[in-house]
């Protein structure tokens, strides 16, 4: 069973919308919704509870199919940035280049999203 969207879709697209017509000036509160949105998106594409992805401060996910988690640091594990998530969901940055950059940090034999990346829900209409 997915997660219960905590974000509404509208204003989910909207916040990715504004987040990026203007990434250096969008206001905390878009970021927020914005990532908040995507990741509820990568759970629904991506449903399970092996991976955990981590955008602190603004939320957490567990994804893909696979063992389950449940207490204690996941095996599986990726953690960024809100701008470097958001750059990844859009498709404005590879996940090779972030991860070859350090933005995003990958550990566990599933942590690899690069087949899930970019989010259609993220892409412009």
């Amino acid at each position: 069973m997915p997660p219960r969207r905590r974000t509404d879709p509208v204003e989910g697209r909207a916040a990715v919308a504004a987040w990026r017509g203007d990434p250096a000036g969008a206001p905390r509160s878009v970021v927020r919704t914005a990532v908040r949105f995507t990741l509820e998106e990568l759970a629904d594409v991506a449903p399970g509870r092996a991976v955990e992805v981590r955008v602190p401060p603004d939320g957490a996910v567990q994804v893909v199919e696979g063992p389950r988690h449940t207490r204690g640091t996941p095996p599986n594990v990726v953690e960024t940035d809100p701008t470097t998530w958001l750059e990844l969901v859009t498709g404005a940055t590879t996940w090779s280049d972030a991860v070859a950059a350090g933005r995003v940090s990958a550990s566990g034999e599933r942590a690899d999203l690069s087949r899930l990346l970019p989010l259609q829900a993220a892409r412009p209409r």
